[in-house]
Order: C-alpha cells, then structure tokens, then sequence
C-alpha cells in the first residue's frame, strides 16, 4: 500500500504470506529520540483515566466505606444491646440512608429522561436480563416481606415506635423504585457528572450492603433462638440458653394472626437477602463503568436453548426434589428428641455427601473437556465478569471456614456421637467441590463462545512502530496452519512481530495440536450438549443446596459437636458470619452458570 503521493513502488507480495525481516534488523523504524525535533516533548505514561477523576473514584470509595462501617456498629450495639441505641435509633439511621439514595436515583432518572436522545455507551456485560429477572423477583418478595411487617406493626401498635412503621414503607418504595434504575440504567457508561455520580452510586452499594446486613442479623437472631431451643434435645444440658428476644411487650390482637406474621416474615428473609446482595453488586459494576472507555467490538448476544438438555434437567430436577423432601423430614425431626436429632443429621448428610461427590465428578468432566478442547480465552476488560470470579471464591471461604472448623472439631473431640463420621466426609467434599466447581465457572466465563468456528481464532498482538501502540486482529488462519509471525501495517510501513522466538512459536503449535487432541467422541454438537448438560446441573444442584440453610436446616448449628470444642459463643460467632456467605455462593454460582449456559 502506498505510503502517499509519490510514493516509490515495491514488488508485490504473493497472497497469504509475510514478508520477512533481515536477520537481526527490526522491520519497524526507530522511534524518534524524545530530544529530536518535531517530537512531541515526553509526558509520562498515558492512562485512562484523569488525575481528579481517579482521585474521585478513591474518595468515593472511602466515604461508602466509612458508612458501611458506621452502619455496622449500629448493628452490632443494638444485636448486644448497648446502652443509649435501640432498634428505633438504628432503623432512623438506615431510613435516612435509603432516603437520600432516594433523592439520587430521582435526580439521576430526570436527568436521562431530559437527556434521552443523546446517544450513550453501554456495558453490554452488565445488567443481563436474566440477572434483571431474577432481582424483579426478589424485589417482588421484598415488597411482599414489607407489607407484612407493617401488619405486624399495626398489631403491636400501641408499645412499638412509629420508625419500626416508617421503615418497611420506606423499604418498600426503595425497592420499587431502585429495580425500575436498574432495569433502565444498570448498562449505563456515565460520562458525565462523574464526581458527583461516583458519591451517589457508592452510597447506593454501601446502603444496599447495610440492609443486607440489617436482615441478615435479624434472620440470625430467629435462628440462633430456635437452635438454642433444640440443643437441650441433643444432650448438651450444660449450655446456658438465654434467649435474645426482641417480641414487643404488649398484646396482640388476634394473637393467632399476629404470630403467623412473625413466621411468615422469617421465611422471606432470605428472598430479601437475595435481593440487597444481587442489587449491591448490579450498582457496583455501575461504579466501576463510570468513565470508563469500551471498545466498539461487536458483542454476541447471548440466546438461551433448553433443548438437548434432557438428562442433566431430569438429574438436577431429581436432586431438587430430594432437597425438598429432605428439608421437610429435617425441620419435622430436629429437635423433636435425641435418636429423631441424629436420625435428622445422618439423612442430611447422606443427602449432602451424594450431591456433592455428583457435582464434583460434573465439574471435573467439564474441566477436562476444556482441556482436551484448548480455545483461547477472553482477556478483554470486563468489570461484571472480574466481580463475578472475585465473588465466588471470596463467599466459597465462608463455607471452607465451616468445613475446617468441623474437621478441626472431629479431630480434637474426646467422644464423637455416630453422625460424626458423616460428617468428616461431608465437609472435606464441600471443601472439593466448591474448588472444582469454582475452577470450572471461570474458565466458562472466560472462554470464548461456542458459536465461534474452530478454524478461526484472534490473535492480538500488540507492536510499537514510531512510537505509537497498534492491536492486530489477525484472523482467518485456516487450513495453511497457524501463522507464527503477525504482522501490522502502521502508517504505512510494514512491521513483523519480533523478540517472540521459539517458546511463543512452540506454545501456538501446542494450542493447534491440543485441538486435534479432541476425542472423537466430542467432535461435532457432542462436546456442546454435553457442557450445557452439565451446566444445567449443576445449575439446579447449587438451587437444591441454596434451600436448606436459607430455611433454617443448618447442620453446623445442630450436632453440637463444634460447640464443645470451641465453645458455644465463639462458634455461634463463626457460623453467623460465615454462614450468609455460604448461602449466599449457592445462589450466585447459580446465576453464573446460568450466564455460562446461555454463553455455551
């Protein structure tokens, strides 16, 4: 290609091949001395973002820091009853936090309504529909969860404090409206505003962590009372059971009413903690995109088949089915007395032990599959898809907390009762499993799609000519084999990728020679159908294993064996912050499979 006008013409190259530089001469010109004139003077590095704007991303994550942790000592004075703050002063609190969050998504709203015909850029990672779908779903059991508690506020009227009435409204309408921003703004690239958006988004994720916070100890406090109830059936007589009870001290009318409310509001705490969780991290990926700069490549959109998926549904439907049975037998025999306590305990990890050492082989057989079937992966930057890998091992510590905790226990135990020995096998194969399947869903994440023909693959690479940065898309490299030297034309002149040498030469034949590797048996739809069977079930298993703890079967609360060798306060303690992150990675490994399936 000529240079310009008057440019000197060269001998044509033949078609499909590269011109090749002299031995130990590099094809790209020098680049000029930062001295040499008509050079632009030496500015340091160039980065993507701006001094101030940097520095306001780190104020702004220091002021949500500094509320959540102010929010959280208001929690943990009134979870120990401090002296001076009530359940009224800390609800003012998160009332307040939710009501300027308020204040900014109206703002923000008005503002991309006035604002609707400019042409914005969009995260087309973020946001998905699906992830959309499921928050609508739990934001609807939220609403349902507030309108309960009002009921129960009007109940008990007369000796509760008008907060404790102001609080659900209040919840309710920052429910409502924060999924409808999501629903239209969670893709949104800000670029304008940005100080200002960085504060107001930080304090939405910081004050959706709080509420998740608020509900969870709620819902640890009921669980901590009705496992205190049931260990005197065990045989642990020694433990001093004090009740934290927090029921107003007046009537209710009609009584029967008013404690049906109680319950029913326990058992939709975990749809609303779900909820705040999946919200907090929708706006935190919003966070991230302020400002940022993507790309103009061209996203695959992602269409979700649920054909050829018959045996994993069917496996995972069946497993569903069995948690539900085994819940039930486990809520109507714990507690009850010693031999139903322990029966309960051995059925629950029979049940356990055989899921998991299913969904540990499942996800084995798809990490060799994408072994023996080496595809490049996506390293592009992508702000949904790095907090979804960080989540899934920073909440699968919760449940390897538990594991090693009842390891440790079953080890130093001077008597172990006969469900022990259940128990050792079950904690090592949570330990596994949540490792495998972790290896696994990132991998998936990372791949490219499926869709993609295998005899075309991208190479970016990356050269430096006069100066400046040039990304190849070298592409098409079909049935001449791999091409071991990419070039890039730059401002006319043609440079060749040097400095690579062998081990880059010989790590593009192992990635050809690990394609032609691929069993014969999963040539063709056969390696896709058996992925996306596999995805599926471990989609419904993780669902299945979400249940029993969300719903009060809580094994680590109920063999008491862990307590008699840490003692009871400091293992109650450990199972209460570890636990809502164990419930809590059975519902996002689920949602991440979910995307995998659809990607696949």
């Amino acid at each position: 290609m000529p240079g310009g006008p008057g440019a000197p013409s060269s001998p044509a190259a033949p078609p499909g091949s590269f011109s090749a530089a002299p031995s130990g001469s590099s094809a790209c010109p020098p680049p000029p001395h930062p001295l040499a004139r008509g050079s632009p003077p030496a500015s340091g590095p160039r980065r993507g973002t701006s001094v101030p704007q940097k520095l306001a991303e780190t104020l702004s994550s220091q002021y949500g820091l500094n509320v959540f942790v102010a929010g959280l000592l208001f929690l943990l004075a009134w979870a120990v009853h401090a002296a001076g703050v009530g359940k009224s002063d800390l609800l003012c609190v998160l009332t307040a936090l939710m009501l300027l969050q308020l204040l900014w998504m109206l703002w923000y709203v008005g503002r991309s309504y006035v604002q609707r015909r400019l042409i914005r850029p969009k995260d087309t990672h973020a946001g998905a529909r699906w992830l959309r779908g499921s928050i609508t779903l739990f934001a609807f059991i939220t609403v349902i969860l507030g309108c309960l508690k009002v009921a129960y506020f009007i109940g008990f009227s007369e000796c509760l404090s008008a907060t404790e009435g102001v609080f659900p409204v209040t919840h309710a309408v920052h429910t409502l409206l924060q999924v409808y921003f999501l629903w239209g703004h969670a893709k949104d690239i800000i670029l304008s505003f940005k100080t200002l958006e960085r504060f107001g988004v930080i304090h939405s994720v910081f004050t959706n962590l709080l509420l998740w916070a608020n509900s969870v100890l709620n819902e640890s406090k009921h669980q901590l009372n009705e496992h205190k109830e049931r260990l005197i059936t065990l045989g642990f007589g020694n433990i001093t059971i004090v009740l934290d009870d927090h029921t107003p001290q007046c009537n209710c009318t009609p009584p029967a009413l008013c404690s049906a409310l109680s319950h029913g509001i326990y058992y939709l705490y975990p749809f609303n903690i779900e909820y705040q969780i999946l919200a907090s991290t929708m706006l935190y990926v919003l966070w991230k995109n302020i400002g940022r700069r993507v790309d103009n490549s061209r996203h695959q959109k992602m269409q979700c088949r649920f054909d050829g998926v018959l045996v994993g549904a069917v496996l995972g439907l069946t497993v569903l089915a069995a948690t539900i049975a085994v819940v039930v037998v486990y809520m109507i025999h714990i507690g009850r007395s010693k031999s139903k306590s322990e029966s309960a305990l051995i059925l629950f990890y029979l049940y356990a032990i055989t899921v998991l050492m299913l969904m540990g082989a499942a996800g084995l057989i798809g990490s060799w599959i994408y072994r023996v079937d080496e595809k490049s992966l996506d390293e592009s930057k992508n702000p949904a898809r790095k907090l979804d890998a960080d989540l899934l091992v920073a909440t699968a510590s919760g449940s390897w907390l538990l594991s090693w905790g009842s390891i440790l226990a079953i080890a130093c135990a001077e008597t172990r009762p006969p469900y022990t020995w259940y128990n050792l096998p079950y904690s090592v194969l949570v330990i596994v499993e949540k490792y495998v399947q972790n290896l696994f869903i990132i991998e998936s994440v990372h791949r490219e799609p499926e869709g993609v023909p295998e005899d075309v693959r991208t190479l970016r690479v990356v050269t430096v000519c006069s100066g400046e940065a040039a990304t190849l898309a070298a592409s098409s490299l079909g049935s001449q084999g791999l091409a071991r030297d990419a070039s890039a034309a730059v401002n006319g002149n043609l440079c060749l990728q040097q400095g690579r040498g062998k081990e880059d030469q010989e790590a593009g034949w192992e990635g050809a020679a690990g394609t032609a590797r691929c069993p014969d048996f999963l040539q063709g739809g056969v390696k896709r159908r058996l992925l996306r069977n596999i995805t599926a079930f471990l989609f419904l298993c993780n669902i299945s294993l979400w249940i029993p703890p969300a719903f009060g079967c809580r094994p680590e609360y109920d063999n008491g064996l862990e307590e008699i060798v840490f003692g009871f306060e400091p293992w109650i303690i450990v199972v209460n912050l570890a636990m809502p992150f164990s419930i809590f990675y059975r519902m996002h490994a689920a949602a991440a499979l979910f995307e995998v399936y659809c990607k696949i």
